[in-house]
């Protein structure tokens, strides 16, 4: 059996959510194919030659570059998927943008729908690419890989005939990378170079409004009269509408106490999240929460949305909040901060312990049976 994959979204150098969801598929799927026994052969399909750390080619896993700007789906991906050989049986699109025709079945992965709820975060032009391309690929895909089951009942609530073709593959960690058992040099290391000097709270996650950052600034006004020397990091790269996150931190007096990181390399991500009190994700919706996943296995206490996938992410292991309210979100980091030694060292247990459950192998072992069975 013939697998096609379009491996572009892990083929970045700056991976975020579904760029490490894409990576991370492909870097198991490329394991498993090697199994012996195993009658699958993927084609990964991919406009750039692949970067140094993407899946290195072997006997049932391969690269065909087709180079190409512009709209490349459809002026370059699918008149190879029509005329190209070898052909494949199934064609996977690990992302919300599936070739609207090809001459196989066609399978595609579904982040979130959050943007049909909040259009007012996003730009007219993303709104209805978002909208249009998801619309379609749930429409003609044989199989929808939803990551969370949040995000399948949205799928089934919007598209109620999507329901019996709807699967869900959790997302998952790098055990190597994100655990208890970080060396405290590297959280040296990482806290000198972004001149983290104090405590400190943390979010990870792009500059964008459903991250609600404006609402977590807020919380930490209210957080640092109780906690002056406490600092508020903010690591990630700019997305969209952005601007006025740092308004806010100026109005309020902060800049002082904050510190923006802008995009955090992958090698830095688990020192700089083991080094931090606490983990904040206070987004309005999240169709997994990578970050929040990788705080637990490190075993940093987490206080994320009671909204979305969140919730059914963390279970009894974080502090649920309402990402609408600042003062919750402030009351939920200070009952982190203010905790018994006791109860902090049995949050963090509580979250190693739920983190376990989720595994990259599994995601990519799940989706290949789905694939398979289709």
């Amino acid at each position: 059996m013939i697998v096609g994959i379009d491996g572009n979204e892990a083929n970045v150098r700056e991976r975020v959510g579904v760029n490490t969801y894409c990576f991370e598929l492909l870097k198991n799927m490329a394991k498993l194919s090697g199994d012996e026994g195993n009658d699958l052969n993927l084609i990964v399909y991919l406009k750039d030659k692949p970067l140094p750390d993407m899946p290195k080619e072997m006997q049932n896993f391969k690269y065909k570059i087709i180079s190409g700007k512009g709209n490349w789906i459809l002026t370059k991906l699918t008149p190879e998927l029509f005329f190209g050989r070898p052909k494949p049986d199934i064609f996977f699109s690990p992302n919300t943008y599936i070739p609207p025709l090809a001459p196989m079945t066609r399978v595609s992965s579904i982040m979130d729908l959050g943007y049909l709820k909040f259009s007012g975060q996003f730009r007219k032009k993303d709104f209805w690419q978002l909208s249009v391309w998801s619309a379609i690929s749930i429409f003609i895909s044989k199989a929808i890989i939803a990551i969370s089951n949040s995000t399948k009942e949205d799928i089934v609530r919007h598209y109620p005939f999507a329901k019996k073709k709807t699967y869900v593959t959790h997302l998952a960690y790098d055990k190597e990378k994100f655990n208890d058992k970080i060396d405290p040099s590297d959280v040296r290391r990482v806290k000198n170079q972004y001149s983290i000097v104090t405590d400190y709270v943390l979010y990870i996650g792009t500059l964008k409004p459903s991250k609600n950052i404006e609402s977590l600034i807020k919380a930490f006004a209210i957080t640092s009269i109780k906690y002056p020397d406490m600092k508020l990091v903010i690591a990630g790269k700019k997305g969209w509408m952005y601007e006025t996150i740092f308004e806010r931190a100026k109005e309020l007096g902060l800049k002082e106490k904050i510190i923006f990181t802008d995009f955090i390399p992958e090698e830095d991500k688990p020192a700089l999240t083991k080094g931090a009190k606490v983990f904040v994700l206070p987004s309005y919706w999240e169709g997994f929460g990578l970050d929040a996943l990788n705080a637990m296995a490190c075993g940093v206490p987490v206080v994320v949305s009671n909204v979305g996938s969140l919730p059914e992410v963390v279970g009894d292991a974080g502090i649920l909040i309402d990402p609408k309210n600042p003062e919750d979100i402030a009351s939920g980091i200070d009952k982190v901060l203010s905790m018994p030694k006791s109860d902090y060292n049995s949050l963090v247990d509580k979250g190693i312990r739920q983190s376990a459950q989720f595994s990259w192998e599994k995601t990519a072992s799940d989706t290949l049976k789905i694939l398979k069975n289709i």
